[in-house]
């Protein structure tokens, strides 16, 4: 099973991922983990990768799509679940056509649907865990607070990132997720508009549910 997953941070997209990874035993694979790995291995793409990286450029297409290729062919090769990629109209094309001329199907797109609003205060209460940053932690919704500065879920240390706390950073962010024309929605609905055709099945759930209703949702609707 192969799955691209769509939301908005603050989505509770990486945790609903690490849900559909241990349940169907897949690979979940996240974009910047790939560049982490292809550069920190020193393989040609990563050097050709961090040539750009260095001088505070983007990663052209033509070097990213084939690095998240080889990731996927290696480490999806029971199915994968790629996280954080596409970002935009552009990148979700290439990305079609590319596994399309490699035979790799997509099974199934996710979307976590979630007002932006409500994405901006679940990322300025988020708490990552020391041990597992999927554990959910965030003061600002009940049923997953955390016990004071302890995991709610392995007692692990937790700790906020500082671009969490920045709320011009977040805006930034949810600029390019929420722009429908060109940026991360504009992929999504690319698919939704493949699913349409029946080239692929698209899921959307309701982000604004608890944990464990969003996942129940997502696993019914998934093979």
């Amino acid at each position: 099973m192969n799955i691209l997953i769509f939301g908005p941070n603050g989505s509770g997209k990486g945790t609903q991922g690490s849900l559909v990874k241990k349940k169907y035993n897949v690979a979940h694979i996240e974009s910047g983990a790939i560049f982490r790995e292809h550069i920190g291995g020193g393989t040609e793409l990563g050097k050709k990768a961090k040539a750009f990286i260095d001088k505070g450029q983007l990663v052209p297409d033509d070097i990213t799509i084939p690095m998240i290729l080889a990731t996927l062919k290696d480490k999806g090769k029971g199915g994968w679940l790629l996280d954080g990629f596409p970002r935009n109209i552009v990148q979700a094309q290439k990305l079609w056509e590319a596994l399309s001329a490699d035979n790799i199907k997509v099974d199934y797109v996710i979307e976590i649907l979630l007002p932006r609003e409500t994405a901006k205060n679940r990322i300025v209460g988020r708490r990552l865990c020391a041990n597992d940053a999927n554990h959910p932690n965030n003061i600002f919704i009940d049923a997953i607070k955390p016990n004071g500065d302890k995991c709610r879920v392995c007692g692990g240390d937790l700790k906020s990132r500082a671009d969490d706390q920045d709320e011009a950073a977040i805006g930034v962010r949810h600029d390019i997720y929420y722009d429908t024309k060109e940026g991360t929605l504009a992929a999504a609905y690319f698919y939704k508009d493949l699913a349409a055709k029946g080239k692929t099945k698209y899921i959307e759930l309701n982000g604004e549910g608890s944990i464990d209703s969003i996942k129940d949702t997502l696993l019914k609707q998934l093979a």
